[in-house]
C-alpha cells in the first residue's frame, strides 16, 4: 500500500516537472527566460530526483546507517540548510540520540541526547507532528541549550518527524538555510515527504534485520542457532587458515538436565536454559561465539585462541555455573553442573569435522566418568 501511493506520489510529482519543462523551454524560444519560472523546473527536478533516491533506499536491503545517509545526503544537497540533523527515539531512555549531525559544532554533536519533548526536536517527536518556525524568537517551544553547547545562534527552525502507524521513530532538524534566510511552507512540505518515505525505509530496513536474527538465533536462549554456527565456524576456520592462527572449540552438556524437566517440568526448564544462556553471555569474550547446539547441549567457538586458552574460558564459565543458583517456581534450589570437551586447531585436528568430532568426545567422556569436569582432545 505504502509503495502504491509513494509512486503515485512521484508520478504527479514527476507531470508537474515535465510541465515546468516545457513552460520554461517555450520561455527560451521566446527569448524571454524567466529566471522565476526555470528556478522552480530546477527545483521540481531536484525534489523529484530527491524522491527516486529516497523510493530506491525503501525498496532496497539497506542496512539503517545507509537509510540515514542515503536521506541526509539527499535533505543537505536539496534544502541547504545551515545546519541540520538526524535524531533517533531511544524509547527505553525517552531521549532522541543525535545519529548524524552537520554544523559548525557538529563535534559537540557525538553522543549528545535530548529528553523527549524538550525543545522543538523533543516536542515533534512526542507529538508526531511537523513544525515550522520561522523565527525562534517568537517561539516558547524553542529551547537554546543545544546553541550553548555547540556554540551555534539558531534563527530558523523545520523539523519533521521520521513516522509510521506504528512508531516515531525520530525526527529530521533544519537549522537556519544556507542564505541565512528563512525557512518556509515549501520547505517543509518536501522535507515531510521526504521524512514520510525515510520512515518506511527505516521501518523496513528494521523489519529485515529482525527477519535475519530470527534465521541465526536459537528462539529460546538468543545465542546462535546450529545451522548458523557452522557457518561461523567454516568462516572462522578459513581465517585461521589464512593467518596461521589457532582455533578452538569447546562442547558443553548440561548434566543430567532430563531429570530437572521430569522433576519440575519444560516451562521451569526452558526458563533455566534461558538463565544459562545469560550467563554464557557474561562469561565469554566480545569475539567468541556461543550457540545452542541442540536441547541441553552447547557449543563454542574462539578465534585466535589456543588450547590453553579454551582451557582456562572452560574453567572460568564451568566455575560460574557452580557458583549460579537456579531455582524452581516453587522457589527450590536446583543445583545444575555441566561436562566440557575442548579441541583446538590445528593442534588435535586436522578440519573442522574433527575438531567437532574431538571436542564433542572429549565432553562425553567426562559425562561417562565424573560429570562436573572438563577434558580436552
Amino acid at each position: 500500500m505504502k509503495l502504491r501511493i509513494f509512486f503515485q506520489r512521484l508520478t504527479s510529482w514527476k507531470f508537474a516537472v515535465k510541465l515546468n519543462l516545457i513552460n520554461v523551454k517555450g520561455l527560451k524560444l521566446a527569448k524571454s527566460p524567466d529566471p522565476a519560472a526555470e528556478y522552480q523546473s530546477e527545483r521540481l527536478s531536484d525534489e523529484l530526483e530527491t524522491l527516486i533516491d529516497i523510493g530506491k533506499a525503501l525498496t532496497s536491503h539497506l542496512t539503517l546507517e545507509d537509510v540515514y545517509r542515503v536521506a541526509m545526503e539527499k535533505v543537505s544537497k536539496l534544502l541547504r540548510p545551515k545546519a541540520w540533523s538526524l535524531l533517533i527515539a531511544d524509547e527505553k531512555c525517552a531521549e532522541l540520540e543525535f545519529v548524524i549531525g552537520v554544523s559548525p559544532g557538529r563535534h559537540e554533536l557525538q553522543n549528545l541526547r535530548i529528553p523527549l519533548g524538550e525543545g522543538i526536536a523533543g516536542w515533534v517527536a512526542v507529538s508526531g507532528e511537523p513544525l515550522l518556525v520561522p523565527d525562534v524568537r517568537q517561539e516558547k517551544r524553542f529551547s537554546n541549550k543545544l546553541d550553548e553547547q555547540i556554540g551555534f545562534q539558531t534563527r530558523s527552525i523545520v523539523c519533521v518527524p521520521l513516522k509510521t502507524p506504528n512508531r516515531t521513530h525520530g525526527v529530521i532538524q533544519l537549522l537556519n538555510s544556507f542564505e541565512e534566510g528563512q525557512f518556509d511552507g515549501k520547505d517543509l512540505r518536501i522535507l515531510s515527504t521526504i521524512a514520510e518515505f525515510t520512515a518506511i525505509a527505516i521501518e523496513n530496513s528494521l523489519l529485515l534485520e529482525t527477519v535475519r536474527q530470527l534465521t541465526i538465533t536459537d528462539d529460546l536462549t538468543g545465542l546462535h542457532n546450529s545451522r548458523h554456527f557452522q557457518q561461523l565456524c567454516e568462516y572462522e576456520l578459513e581465517r585461521a587458515n589464512r593467518y596461521q592462527s589457532q582455533l578452538s572449540l569447546v562442547f558443553l552438556d548440561l548434566d543430567r538436565f532430563k531429570q530437572v524437566n521430569d522433576t519440575y517440568g519444560h516451562l521451569t526448564g526452558s526458563r533455566l536454559l534461558k538463565e544459562f544462556a545469560e550467563l554464557i553471555q557474561e562469561n565469554i569474550r566480545v569475539v567468541d561465539y556461543a550457540a545452542r547446539y541442540g536441547g541441553d547441549e552447547f557449543v563454542f567457538l574462539l578465534p585466535s585462541t589456543g588450547k590453553q586458552g579454551a582451557l582456562s574460558m572452560a574453567i572460568n564459565l564451568l566455575q560460574a555455573l557452580r557458583e549460579k543458583r537456579f531455582y524452581s517456581d516453587c522457589g527450590e534450589l536446583i543445583r545444575i553442573t555441566a561436562s566440557l570437551g575442548v579441541a583446538t586447531y590445528p593442534d588435535n585436528a586436522k578440519d573442522l569435522r574433527q575438531l567437532v568430532q574431538l571436542a564433542d568426545e572429549a565432553m562425553y567422556q567426562v559425562k561417562r566418568t565424573t560429570r562436573n569436569a572438563i577434558k580436552t582432545a
